[in-house]
């Protein structure tokens, strides 16, 4: 049942983070109108289940006044409220107070910052520590993202006793898509691509939530489609979602990315780092057979 609707208000971002699972960057493309805003909430009465819509990206911050029209928006029809930000405007304890105010006055339920040494290095001083200290202050529901660089630990016994640090304090474990793939990887213990015979990270016959991006795409984790709402409205494609109809979900739901490998004749290597590397590049090297379900390319590190 999908309670939460999550828009990438933009794939842009000051940052270039190794660990970003959509490739953003100062130099990505694709960013909600408001028009698309209004067309995506209108979509969004009309699914009873859905309770609330986040606003992230990208770093929707760079486009505070259409979050902030779009939040009001979504607010004043029913919605609660959540934004992902980086907190990168709180350039001092007083700017952090005036970009934050406004969100105090929507009510918002949920201010997730995120502050890792991904992020800001070592330094405590930092953004996103003045903008989680300000939330505080104005009584704004805050909770900060930390994900730590995926490294070996350094562990006496067998490499199977080995663990990989890196899972985010909010849940989940380390998830090797986008830009990790590239940057991490390759230095981690790898196990034998037969052993992946699950998706671990996400529910894909009953989404409890999705993203949704500027070009219309329906995410059911990113870059895996499930629809595209410039074809088809964005409620009937929720609705009517039968994940064992998707050509990419059924195998995954069935076995996992090694079913996912064996069903389209692919030829994976000997070894990944875990379930989330090996479907993502399973689903890359799937790019050209099915475009409509593995969007957008930049996801993959590919186009502009």
């Amino acid at each position: 049942m999908i309670t939460g609707l999550h828009l990438f208000l933009t794939y842009s971002c000051n940052f270039e983070c190794d660990h970003c699972f959509v490739y953003s960057s100062p130099r990505a493309r694709g960013t909600f109108t408001f028009s698309q805003i209004e067309k995506v909430l209108q979509e969004a009465k009309k699914i009873d289940s859905l309770e609330i819509i986040y606003f992230e990206g990208g770093e929707p911050f760079l486009y505070y006044p259409l979050m902030l029209r779009s939040a009001r928006l979504a607010a004043e029809m029913g919605f609660k409220i959540g934004i992902v930000t980086n907190g990168y405007f709180a350039v001092s304890a007083a700017d952090a107070e005036i970009w934050l105010e406004p969100l105090q006055e929507l009510e918002i339920v949920d201010l997730s910052i995120s502050n890792d040494s991904l992020h800001y290095g070592e330094e405590s001083d930092n953004p996103a520590t003045r903008a989680l200290e300000a939330a505080k202050k104005l009584k704004i529901p805050a909770e900060v993202i930390e994900i730590e660089e995926p490294v070996i630990t350094e562990e006496t016994g067998s490499e199977e006793n080995q663990k990989v640090k890196g899972a985010p304090v909010i849940g989940g474990s380390t998830l090797l898509r986008g830009r990790a793939v590239e940057k991490f990887a390759a230095d981690l213990p790898q196990k034998d691509w037969q052993v992946f015979k699950e998706c671990p990270a996400e529910e894909l016959e009953n989404p409890g939530r999705v993203h949704l991006d500027s070009y219309g795409n329906v995410h059911i984790c990113q870059g895996l489609s499930i629809g595209n709402m410039t074809e088809e409205p964005l409620a009937e494609i929720l609705l009517n979602y039968q994940a064992r109809n998707h050509p990419i979900c059924r195998p995954l739901i069935e076995g996992g990315p090694a079913q996912l490998a064996r069903e389209y004749g692919l030829e994976p290597r000997q070894s990944y780092a875990d379930a989330c590397h090996f479907c993502y590049l399973l689903r890359r090297d799937l790019l050209e057979k099915f475009p409509r379900y593995l969007a957008p390319e930049q996801v993959y590190g590919l186009g502009d």
